[in-house]
């Protein structure tokens, strides 16, 4: 359920080289930095999100291979989903071996790098703190991040919350483009599951086997005429992630936004970042799957298995999960040692230090 348009609002984003405030047209070379972006392009229908895949790009032969940062610093802004606060979000080059760490810089600095160790609040988001310091809904940013390939990275916030944008990790996609890859001199190393691990709480569950490629399979089950019963799997690369995943927006209930809005959350929601249902359908024009609601689900579980700190080789399978099973997942896993062993990548050949890698470009596309 895919349809183009001539033009949607960007982001606005501040970039080292460039600045993008207004309407953008999806033209087949609109944001490409080189005539090799530009050569394997192809389209896809959701917001700012296209990717060209290939050997023309670089990207998927290099971004496996050794660690990698951003080329740039790079900045949006937007609404948290449960604050409602306006937060401007920053991204910036790391060095090796620091992973993905949050930065409070409006609480002098604070920095929560995002592991399992520091998970915090698990209601409707995955929060993290550490010290006197909090940041809240980081899923849709942590699964765009390691899906792209990005090891190593400051995330600087002025306000506790991530900014929703429109429900989906489309906009961080389009971020990470605008910033670029840098390889760095470190392999990448790499969670490989050895046997099966799982984790039940009732009906819900959840597990991991020994797979050669990092797979998802994901099912939910909701008391509601659209969603009985919905699955949909897939292995999980940088191109899938981004055609197949990253647009899917989060959703709710309706009869559920007074109840959560009395507890302080989903103040900062609005039909322009999430999918509401009704008693018996969407109140939103359309979805940009037919599934988009299981495929959310992926995007959340992707984003909160991150926190292992490793990209994983293996297959997930989980069944009606959520935050909070999701983080106790991954606390269990890193307990049973047993269960997997750290692996770097097998060839870096080609691979150079400070090499940039052009990421794939988006385009601005409806709903």
């Amino acid at each position: 359920m895919r349809q183009r348009t001539e033009g949607v609002e960007a982001p606005v984003l501040q970039g080292a080289r460039r600045e993008h405030t207004g309407r953008v047209r999806p033209t087949r070379n609109a944001g490409a930095r080189d005539a090799s972006a530009a050569e394997c392009w192809h389209t896809h229908a959701t917001v700012y999100v296209a990717f060209g895949c290939g050997e023309l790009c670089g990207v998927c032969r290099s971004v496996t291979d050794a660690q990698h940062t951003i080329r740039r610093s790079v900045s949006c802004s937007g609404i948290g989903l449960h604050s409602g606060q306006k937060v401007t979000l920053s991204l910036k080059p790391a060095r090796v071996g620091t992973g993905i760490r949050f930065r409070r810089a409006d609480l002098g600095g604070i920095e929560i790098p995002a592991t399992v160790d520091n998970v915090d609040r698990l209601h409707y988001a995955t929060g993290l703190a550490r010290d006197a310091g909090t940041v809240e809904t980081v899923e849709h940013l942590l699964a765009a991040l390691v899906s792209l390939g990005v090891d190593n990275v400051i995330v600087v916030l002025n306000q506790a919350e991530v900014p929703i944008m429109d429900g989906s990790a489309a906009s961080f996609v389009y971020l990470v483009h605008e910033a670029g890859l840098k390889g760095q001199t470190t392999p990448r190393r790499y969670l490989k599951v050895l046997r099966p691990v799982a984790l039940s709480r009732g009906d819900k569950r959840i597990a991991l086997y020994p797979s050669d490629h990092f797979r998802v399979t994901y099912s939910i089950s909701f008391d509601h005429p659209l969603l009985r019963h919905m699955t949909h799997t897939l292995r999980v690369t940088q191109e899938s992630f981004v055609d197949e995943i990253a647009p899917a927006r989060t959703f709710g209930f309706l009869k559920e936004i007074e109840m959560l809005r009395q507890k302080g959350l989903a103040l900062g929601g609005s039909l322009d970042n999430a999918i509401v249902l009704g008693e018996t359908g969407i109140l939103n024009t359309s979805l940009r799957f037919e599934d988009e609601f299981v495929r959310h689900k992926i995007l959340d579980a992707i984003g909160d298995l991150a926190l292992v700190g490793y990209p994983v080789i293996g297959h997930l399978v989980a069944h009606r999960g959520g935050h909070e099973l999701h983080a106790a997942f991954a606390e269990k896993i890193l307990q049973e040692s047993d269960a997997w062993r750290i692996v770097e990548s097998p060839d870096r050949e080609g691979v150079a230090a400070d090499a940039s890698t052009s990421v794939k470009a988006p385009t601005p596309v409806t709903n």
